[in-house]
């Protein structure tokens, strides 16, 4: 497993992170196997979101009751959590991201976050305010780093501006097929191709020029809250077709390749995985570090039935 030191924090970093959103339903001991699976894997990096769950802190509650860690344990892992989304509205004030950390920290029976996200874009957001509750939450050691989630650059310097803290890492949405921050850059002065249009306000090159680490949620996604297009012959027969060429070739599972095409990308991309199959995990981890040739990486591509001017 590849390990990536987080510019600006002390963080080392699996580039292949387990993601807890949906252990809610899970028994302890499963919870348990999952997070061995994991560990066994080289992933020592963990997300949540004080919204996973039905209710709020849900699956926090679930792994802080499952999951014991003595204070070395503790330190070789990463725990990271997002704040912001509330029941019908988004919600940056200082209050509300406070209390949501303290209720994250005893739901998860830790003592502080390794990383707080801001979930997604609050356009009420006043930075001021943000910075605030960031050096209250830094200065108690409650919250150690602190990144963002769904982010555009403008949005990303705006905070900036009024915060202390290095803004570290963007979770976005990213898969061989949901490749926007990926494909407009590719097909940049083609109007007559839709991939030309920046719909993600260059995030890609903001990332890579301010050393922000991104995070790929949804890896095996074909779209926003859409169907898996592994094993997908259907609507993704020649993609399925090239991936489980490669796998036969690496001697890896097909999911392994699919996080390959985005940890192969020179900006040091993390993965962030939503599944509970502890096979999955493993399957997945195996792509780590498969070292896709550019000419895979860009087969792999066109197969999604991106444009290649």
């Amino acid at each position: 497993m590849l390990i990536l030191p987080i510019h600006g924090t002390d963080l080392h970093s699996s580039n292949v992170v387990l993601g807890m959103m949906r252990i809610e339903r899970l028994r302890d001991d499963e919870i348990r196997h999952l997070v061995a699976v994991a560990r066994d894997a080289g992933v020592n990096t963990f997300d949540h979101a004080d919204i996973y769950g039905s209710q709020r802190h849900a699956c926090e509650q679930r792994f802080g009751d499952a999951i014991s860690l003595s204070p070395s344990e503790r330190e070789s892992v990463v725990i990271q959590s997002k704040v912001g989304i509330r029941h019908g509205f988004y919600d940056f004030s200082k209050a509300h991201i406070v209390r949501s950390v303290e209720e994250s920290l005893l739901a998860l029976r830790t003592e502080y976050l390794d990383l707080l996200l801001l979930h997604r874009p609050d356009t009420l957001m006043e930075p001021d305010e943000v910075a605030e509750a960031f050096d209250e939450l830094q200065a108690s050691g409650r919250v150690r780093n602190f990144g963002v989630s769904n982010h555009t650059p403008g949005q990303i310097e705006v905070l900036r501006r009024s915060v202390r803290q290095p803004l570290a890492v963007n979770q976005v949405q990213l898969s061989l097929v949901h490749a926007p921050l990926i494909a407009s850059g590719l097909s940049a002065n083609i109007a007559h191709l839709d991939a030309s249009i920046d719909r993600g306000s260059g995030i890609l090159d903001h990332a890579r020029l301010s050393r922000m680490t991104l995070q790929a949620w949804s890896p095996f996604q074909s779209g926003f809250d859409s169907g898996v297009f592994l094993g997908d012959r259907e609507h993704f027969g020649p993609l399925n077709d090239e991936i489980d060429d490669l796998a036969e070739a690496y001697r890896v599972p097909p999911a392994a390749i699919a996080v390959a095409w985005i940890t192969r990308h020179p900006s040091n991309m993390q993965v962030v995985l939503g599944t509970t199959n502890p096979e999955r995990v493993a399957d997945a981890a195996a792509g780590s570090e498969i070292p896709l040739t550019r000419e895979e990486w860009y087969r792999l591509f066109t197969a999604a039935g991106h444009a290649l001017p």
